[in-house]
């Protein structure tokens, strides 16, 4: 599975969704099953990867003000959900946080934001094909502590002088 396929199994199964993530999961478990194992961890690899990637302290703090306040594990969360977003979404989220404010058309933080689920989706679907835990995926691990310059996650006045668009649109 190349790049250019899997983003479109991301915006297949959002579309099918209508946005919403806990379906978008459902339905990317059974587009997978579709699929030889081997596609399924190449999928999972391509997600990985963009997962690690996001691992910034910049997308933090836009998340931060999206959600009101996001936790390690909210985070995590949100990372996946950016990934179901598309690749447009989630490469100007990653290349430029503030643009966000941009791109999401709606945005409720009580559905969006956390897309936890998305994360599984290739590991439940690899162990419904094959009865076996998928195997290490060969990706050096993340990195244990955001890359970038911390940002203050407490301060509303950092917030809002570092993501001005996000911060006028969302808690402004």
């Amino acid at each position: 599975m190349d790049e250019t396929e899997f983003w479109e199994l991301v915006d297949a199964t959002r579309e099918a969704a209508e946005g919403d993530p806990e379906e978008q999961a459902d339905l990317l478990v059974d587009r997978l099953l579709a699929l030889d194992p081997d596609m399924v961890l190449d999928f999972a690899r391509h997600f990985e990867a963009r997962f690690n990637r996001a691992y910034t302290w910049d997308l933090w703090g836009a998340a931060s003000i999206l959600l009101d306040g996001v936790s390690d594990d909210a985070f995590d969360s949100f990372r996946c959900w950016l990934i179901g977003q598309g690749r447009e979404v989630y490469e100007g989220g990653v290349h430029d946080p503030d643009s966000l404010a941009d791109v999401l058309a709606d945005f409720d933080e009580e559905i969006d934001g956390d897309g936890e689920e998305l994360g599984y989706a290739a590991d439940e679907a690899y162990e419904q094909l094959t009865g076996t835990v998928a195997p290490d995926l060969g990706i050096p691990p993340g990195a244990s502590e955001p890359l970038g310059a911390p940002v203050d996650l407490e301060s509303d006045r950092v917030l809002a002088e570092r993501y001005p668009k996000l911060w006028d649109r969302f808690r402004g």
